[in-house]
């Protein structure tokens, strides 16, 4: 049934009606956000950039930009009866693993936690954080035309959370906190030496949630090597 032409279009149009809600909801959150600092003659500059810091709204984002374009090359005669092209199959692998440890670390460790990001717009807040990762793990089990990928490709998933955890460690001391006028701004408690004690207490998350990509990481890869091989669909 996943692999027929009707299930293909069905839900490459839900790719994309998933896109659709994904924007929508970033776009009220960060109208919410921005509004707020302009409403209290805070730095605007500084709340749009780290708005778009925190790694939920960079893993909905790339989803959005993903699902686009696998759902509008599903949507095609061509898309129908050939598998993924590669490089879009390992997209597809790394917004799922973002997107499903998104959702794991916020509704295991910040759900009823007020983040530092303006009033929170409650319908954005569960699209972003449980809507978008359910779809995007469906995807990994219901998506049509599933391209294997190699075990190097968990690799690949690791590059951007890698690059995310330098970026944000680096950039957090240099920024003045737009709410508070702390002398240092991080987007998640956990990722702020201030509040663990230090960087001894910031390490033991970054490696929790190191080995938590690499294992849903490896998951979404086994899915797909073992789905491509059904449908016949090699990497």
């Amino acid at each position: 049934m996943l692999s027929t032409p009707r299930w293909s279009t069905g839900w490459n149009v839900l790719r994309l009606v998933g896109a659709l809600l994904i924007v929508a909801a970033i776009v009220a959150q960060a109208s919410r956000t921005v509004g707020g600092a302009v409403d209290g003659h805070r730095d605007v500059a500084t709340t749009v950039v780290n708005f778009f810091s925190f790694f939920t709204v960079l893993s909905n984002a790339g989803s959005v930009v993903v699902l686009a374009i696998a759902g509008i090359r599903g949507l095609t005669a061509r898309g129908r009866s050939a598998a993924e092209p590669y490089g879009l199959a390992v997209a597809l692998a790394c917004v799922a693993t973002y997107m499903t440890v998104t959702g794991i670390v916020y509704n295991l460790l910040l759900r009823g936690i007020a983040l530092p990001q303006g009033q929170t717009v409650p319908w954005s807040n569960e699209v972003l954080h449980v809507v978008g990762p359910l779809l995007l793990v469906a995807d990994v089990f219901l998506g049509p035309r599933p391209r294997q990928l190699p075990w190097r490709a968990v690799l690949y998933v690791l590059v951007f959370p890698l690059a995310w955890v330098a970026y944000t460690l680096i950039r957090g001391p240099l920024v003045t906190n737009p709410l508070t006028d702390a002398a240092w701004w991080y987007p998640y408690p956990f990722l702020d030496p201030h509040q663990m004690g230090g960087y001894g207490g910031v390490v033991p998350y970054v490696i929790g949630i190191a080995v938590a990509l690499s294992a849903v990481a490896a998951g979404v890869v086994a899915v797909r090597r073992r789905r491509g091989a059904v449908d016949g669909q090699s990497g």
